[in-house]
């Protein structure tokens, strides 16, 4: 394995320094306003590179190669999805987000239903934000941190993760964070590119010496699939399969009825109800900058499949039988890790430390921490926003302003310390990070998406309806993740979580309408306000008729679908 010098130390340390200055000198505090959402000032390339950002953080770049690694070169669907998902984001939701004035997704589930949903969606998103961004940020710190530092715990190391993440979040809030944000993504991009292209260079060849070559393991058999075969799982005979994006029903990772079902309701969730996402947009300055802004994040979500995903499948063909014991990273079971194939999550670390030279490493290094660090200071503001507006000003509507943001600021040490104890339990979930975070979204999102739809599209949806819904949803979600943990109940376990997570939306589904029914409709005020009609899609229709083609978003989003048809077409 390769090792930082002094040059990559001495880029880690000067960038991590400057960032954690240009975010605190960005900070937006002198309201409540300024601190959670930015002064609602953001144009649309600011809010398109925060979204991307936000997306594609460290633990997703950790998570997408090592998936790939395993050839699930399927986990782009995720990514081109989210231009499906961000389309019908623009179009129908947000326009009742900004006009509506709210800080968080749950403070409208209040303006739809009632106080009852605002406060368990709340406690539910915070809870999430714990479980899965922030934890899943400090683990990956945690990962590469302790490949250069063997001597230091991993408690210890997330413990300096966190607070170097929180050191401006709670001076900054949001300007703070996107404004970091944007400067991570830059940097991702580019240190991605680079990683992929000396992977190829060291491959000694370009896109067709990739594929042959992995033909020639895959006939060879000597790509690890673990136990995938013993269990009657699908495995990929050629590079053509692997490149695949349609897999069959029994694939282990993404079956091809998944793209219809589960795909979907995750994608949705996570773009158009997590207030993790959906914070950076309800800081854009009008509503044409919001649409616009999540149309160019989905167009940056598209090459993810060549900076992102390929270099994971690079590693098979570079580094399959290297011999990583001397890494002394420890197996969740018990013992150490030989080979790669043994922890997969290793593979972004170390396409890392065996291809690039002296100092583009230390680049790319702090890059990577840096990502983290935006990833996980993004949800403790996010989750202190929904802490503070959610609770603390409903508690005490006397608050001010300034009241308000020390509020938020206590939250975040609060969240700080909640997450760093979580991260431990990770690998308990899943060996793969991908697949942790996917896990855990499937459980959790199939009673929110239910809530949000039904009040959106049907009228006699009302707040009983919503918060039995929301209620027995979170019973079930609790139930499928202490399965998952501690192995409970096989035979649930074995049901595909994309499965699980489509039948609980279904349930939900059908116990908000049935409750719904059996209980006196909301009020006219609910109704007119807080659902989509026909009208509205006439009326925009006249006043986007006076703009030209480049500021119609409509247009713009027939032609990202156009180019996303193309991509998936390519690789179906």
């Amino acid at each position: 394995m390769g090792s930082l010098q002094l040059l990559d130390i001495i880029v880690i340390l000067f960038y991590l320094i400057g960032i954690i200055i240009y975010g605190i000198s960005k900070s937006k505090r002198s309201s409540s306003e300024d601190y959670f959402l930015g002064g609602r000032t953001m144009t649309w390339p600011i809010v398109g590179i925060a979204l991307f950002s936000a997306n594609i953080s460290s633990s997703t770049l950790v998570g997408l190669a090592s998936d790939a690694y395993q050839t699930n070169v399927h986990v782009y669907n995720y990514e081109w999805y989210a231009v499906v998902v961000l389309i019908f984001f623009a179009i129908f939701f947000l326009p009742f987000y900004l006009r509506s004035g709210v800080y968080t997704m749950p403070e409208f589930l209040e303006r739809r239903y009632d106080r009852r949903s605002r406060y368990y969606f709340s406690f539910i998103t915070i809870v999430g934000n714990v479980l899965v961004d922030t934890a899943a940020g400090l683990y990956v710190g945690s990962i590469v941190l302790k490949l250069l530092f063997p001597d230091i715990s991993s408690t210890t190391i997330i413990i300096i993760l966190a607070i170097a993440a929180a050191a401006y979040t709670i001076p900054g809030g949001l300007n703070s964070v996107i404004q970091t944000e944007v400067i991570q993504a830059i940097l991702l991009i580019i240190g991605s590119c680079l990683l992929t292209y000396f992977a190829f260079d060291q491959l000694g060849g370009g896109w067709n010496a990739m594929m042959e070559k992995l033909n020639g393991m895959l006939a060879s058999g000597s790509v690890d699939f673990g136990d995938r075969a013993a269990e009657g799982k699908y495995i990929p005979q050629s590079s053509d399969e692997v490149f695949s994006l349609v897999r069959p029903s029994n694939d282990e990772f993404l079956p091809w009825w998944g793209l219809l079902s589960g795909v979907p309701l995750l994608g949705f969730y996570f773009w158009a109800n997590n207030q993790f996402m959906v914070q950076r947009v309800l800081g854009a300055k009008d509503l044409n900058h919001g649409r616009w802004g999540a149309l160019f994040a989905g167009f940056l979500k598209l090459p993810v499949i060549f900076i992102m995903v390929v270099p994971g499948v690079l590693a098979i063909l570079l580094f399959n039988e290297l011999d990583i014991s001397d890494l002394n990273y420890p197996l969740p079971g018990g013992g150490l890790c030989e080979e790669l194939a043994d922890c997969p999550n290793l593979t972004y670390p170390v396409l890392l430390f065996q291809l690039l030279p002296t100092g583009i490493l230390g680049l790319v290094v702090a890059g990577l921490l840096a990502a983290m660090m935006s990833s996980v200071s993004a949800t403790f503001n996010s989750a202190s926003t929904l802490i503070t507006m959610d609770f603390v000003r409903n508690i005490n509507p006397n608050l001010t302003s300034k009241q308000l943001v020390r509020a938020g600021q206590i939250a975040t040490l609060v969240l700080v310390v909640l997450a760093s104890a979580w991260v431990p339990f990770i690998e308990r979930v899943s060996d793969s990070l991908w697949q942790y975070l996917q896990l855990v979204i499937a459980y959790t999102s199939p009673p929110a998406v239910s809530a949000f739809i039904l009040g959106l599209f049907w009228k006699r949806a009302n707040g009983t309806g919503a918060i039995v819904s929301l209620l027995f949803g979170g019973f079930l979600a609790i139930v499928m993740i202490l399965s998952q943990v501690y192995g409970w109940m096989p035979e649930i376990n074995d049901i595909h979580f994309l499965a699980k997570a489509s039948l609980m939306f279904v349930i939900c589904l059908l116990v908000h309408v049935v409750v719904s029914l059996a209980t006196p409709p909301p009020s006219d005020e609910k109704v007119d306000e807080y659902t989509y009609k026909i009208a509205l899609f006439k009326q925009e229709t006249k006043e986007l008729r006076a703009l030209p083609w480049y500021k119609n978003y409509r247009k713009l989003a027939v032609i990202l679908l156009l180019a996303t048809a193309i991509i998936v077409g390519i690789f179906w």
